[in-house]
């Protein structure tokens, strides 16, 4: 099958000049002083990105985390999927480093009292981070257990004020061709974007996540900051997000624009429900890298990747057959 390519349009002028880019924490941190960015951390307390190579201090353990022994730092951090970086599993360790995540801000539009832009550091300030271990499951049918290190996306979410309005959330993913190779191909209708229902954002299960294994999340695995929704399949959980968009119609999601036949809006784990092209009954749990992880045993799925009893109200009265 032919590949389209698409060539990098961006215009010089458009390029930030190496000393600004350099500088870029320092500007932020200044406007947010002088009041031309809002801040949303006060004076609290709270996480704090340790330096490259370092890890996050005073993190707790989670006491609702899955009694499983996690997967190795080598599995979790070399088998991915992170289309901006290549369509094969390899690709975003490959490709990864491109990408420039320091300094970070995210942007907060639609039906929220406190929108703006945000720095990385106004996001964790006020938060203390735990690690909870869970299944990471995938669509092409298989998990992995991952100790993730973050805290409740609801916290944050509530801080920017939705509206009555905002039904749903929308996250945003960085889109840059210049550090990301694969937005240069039109696998997906770039920038990436999901979404979940504003109850399914807030409820307590969800995890904005900065970390695994205690360190900072890898650039393949979603740096800096990355959603997980573990009752759902893996692309649920939007990766290096620089936009969050409250909403009252339900957003679209890239998957679901690019097949709409496959890939529904909830993307609930649901073994009743197979994929058109293959059963989702059952599901590898990685075993190693490599041939070692395609050839692993398989076990049953569970539904809601084994978190039914936690958010099976979310769907009262809603066809999961229908609502896939």
């Amino acid at each position: 099958m032919k590949r389209l390519i698409m060539k990098n349009r961006i215009k010089p002028s458009e390029i930030t000049p190496e000393d600004v880019f350099m500088n870029r924490r320092r500007i932020i941190a200044g406007a947010v002083a002088m009041g031309l960015l809002p801040s949303i951390a006060g004076d609290a307390f709270g996480a704090v990105m340790p330096p490259a190579g370092g890890e996050f201090e005073d993190v707790s353990k989670w006491p609702k985390s899955l009694d499983a022994e996690p997967h190795s730092w080598d599995i979790i951090t070399t088998y991915n999927n992170f289309y901006e970086f290549g369509t094969g599993k390899s690709d975003p360790a490959r490709y990864a480093h491109m990408m420039k995540t320091d300094p970070w801000s995210v942007e907060v539009t639609g039906e929220a009292n406190k929108r703006g832009r945000y720095t990385l550091e106004d996001i964790l300030k006020p938060h203390a981070l735990e690690e909870r271990i869970y299944r990471f499951r995938c669509v092409e049918a298989w998990s992995m257990i991952v100790p993730w290190v973050g805290f409740p996306l609801g916290d944050l979410l509530k801080r920017f004020e939705p509206t009555s309005r905002a039904k749903y959330v929308q996250f945003f993913t960085l889109n840059e061709p210049d550090q990301m190779p694969g937005v240069r191909y039109p696998v997906l209708k770039w920038p990436y974007r999901e979404g979940l229902t504003i109850e399914e954002a807030m409820h307590p299960l969800a995890l904005l996540t900065v970390g695994v294994y205690g360190k900072p999340l890898p650039n393949q695995n979603g740096a800096p900051l990355r959603v997980i929704v573990p009752w759902k399949y893996g692309f649920k959980s939007a990766k290096s997000i620089v936009r969050i968009h409250f909403t009252e119609q339900q957003p679209e999601t890239s998957w679901n624009m690019a097949a709409p036949h496959e890939y529904g809006f909830y993307s609930n784990v649901n073994p009743n429900v197979d994929h058109p092209r293959w059963s989702q009954a059952s599901e590898r749990v990685l075993g190693g890298s490599g041939l070692r992880a395609l050839i692993s045993a398989r076990q049953p799925t569970l539904m809601f990747n084994g978190y039914a009893e936690e958010v099976a109200s979310l769907y009262t009265g809603l066809d999961l057959a229908k609502n896939y």
